[in-house]
């Protein structure tokens, strides 16, 4: 076949700008008279946000992801953490974290720069027990505050919003408010939380229309580049510089599907992955490519900066709508941003592995998939767990389903030669031929 018509994307300096920028205001924030805080990539970061305007965070997960793919480096974090007496088994993100600590190395060059207070919240096993130890690590005189999302607070798949459940995470960001004043000694300021609140809502909306686009052929985007983009949602989702720069991604991507803009040239077979990647070994989306398999994103990249619902007549999967209107109180705006999170398709999976099943094979249909790649991820036991029963059920329905064991920050748990021999057997499985 004739390949497709293909160009670079314009927006991808910008978007090197943008995460440099980032990382280098928490780094640069002391200086400066302004906050610093840590927490995961989950947490409600729009909250701190109304503390001011010079209030700067590191979200772990992808600081994590960053010392991952720098192999040499991660492999001193972890050995760090390791010695300290931190378990091998426990998720890898937080054991890089935590060896940066140690270190007293920040993988973007310097010390590691201490914030002042941690605000998180608690999903999987791990996201408390991290930032307690890493409070303890910087000295035991930082402060922290989590929120509780489990604890019965996960909505069903098609779901009906029940009220306690807003109410019970709404509650607590309130509490928070109170909490962040008497920590920082400053002034909650409802105007910049309200807009920070619209800002989350509409930069987890616009993601998901931008992985709506990706069910275009040929594909205007590969996952190896949305990793490059979908990062700014678990950076800081309330952020108005990345909020405006999805508006700008939608746009050129949208331009990109309707000229048929292919992000690789030569498409036969797309494919879906599950949840994060080996980090220190992200060619293996290029040698699939050269199979002419393009890897259209994943759960994990549309679900963890997007908004979804899930349309059972259909069986399919559509970005929730904006809200009809911005939040107006701090109350309200509470209650919107609880009510939106618990729509997030990555908390869903952890209430049954049905839903992980039922979402992925959505994502297939619709998205035109003709096979599916699921990562037996020892670095995160919460996006993995039940991953068995996945397979099954996605192989019950008609999927062409291959696995491979791995670990996300930890280069050590992947087999690089074997994963490419089963991704030839998989690969020639779905009808294409190895390039010679």
């Amino acid at each position: 076949m004739s390949p497709y018509p293909t160009e670079p994307l314009k927006c991808w300096q910008k978007a090197k700008e943008l995460r440099k920028k980032f990382y280098e205001n928490y780094m640069e924030a002391g200086k400066k008279g302004g906050l610093r805080w840590m927490g995961s990539a989950w947490a409600f970061d729009a909250v701190p946000a109304a503390l001011g305007e010079d209030v700067y965070c590191i979200t772990g997960e992808p600081y994590g992801a960053t010392c991952a793919f720098d192999r040499p480096l991660s492999a001193k974090f972890l050995t760090a953490a390791e010695n300290f007496g931190f378990a091998r088994d426990l998720c890898a993100y937080m054991r890089n974290y935590w060896g940066s600590i140690l270190t007293n190395q920040y993988a973007l060059g310097g010390p590691f720069p201490k914030p002042d207070f941690a605000w998180t919240q608690h999903i999987c096993c791990s996201h408390a027990k991290w930032y307690q130890n890493a409070c303890e690590l910087e000295g035991g005189d930082v402060p922290l505050y989590v929120v509780d999302v489990g604890a019965g607070a996960y909505p069903p798949f098609e779901p009906e919003m029940y009220e306690h459940r807003i109410k019970y995470i709404a509650d607590q960001l309130l509490d928070g408010i109170d909490w962040l004043e008497q920590v920082t000694g400053r002034r909650f300021i409802d105007e910049l939380f309200l807009e920070a609140v619209w800002n989350d809502i509409r930069s987890t909306n616009k993601w998901a229309q931008i992985c709506m686009l990706n069910r275009n052929v040929p594909a205007p985007l590969d996952e190896k580049s949305i990793y490059s983009l979908y990062v700014f949602g678990v950076l800081q989702k309330s952020n108005a510089e990345f909020a405006d720069f999805y508006d700008e991604v939608y746009e050129e991507v949208k331009d990109r599907a309707d000229r048929g803009i292919a992000a690789v040239a030569n498409e036969q077979a797309r494919v879906i992955t599950d949840t994060q990647p080996p980090w220190g070994f992200l060619k293996i989306y290029r040698y699939m490519e050269s199979w002419g398999a393009v890897s259209i994103g994943s759960l994990y990249t549309f679900g963890l900066t997007g908004m979804w619902l899930y349309d059972p007549d259909n069986h399919d999967f559509r970005p929730r709508p904006l809200p009809a209107q911005k939040p107006k109180t701090r109350e309200e705006a509470c209650r919107m941003l609880a009510d939106w999170h618990l729509s997030k398709p990555e908390y869903q999976h952890f209430y049954h592995p049905e839903y992980k099943t039922k979402m992925m094979d959505a994502i297939a249909k619709n998205w035109k998939v003709d096979g599916i790649i699921l990562h037996y991820n020892r670095g995160c036991e919460g996006l993995t767990v039940g991953i068995a029963e996945n397979r099954l059920g996605l192989l019950e329905r008609g999927n062409k389903v291959m696995t491979y064991e791995g670990n996300m920050g930890d280069e050590r748990e992947f087999d690089e030669a074997a994963t490419l021999n089963r991704l030839d057997i998989f690969l020639d499985s779905i009808g294409l031929k190895k390039p010679k």
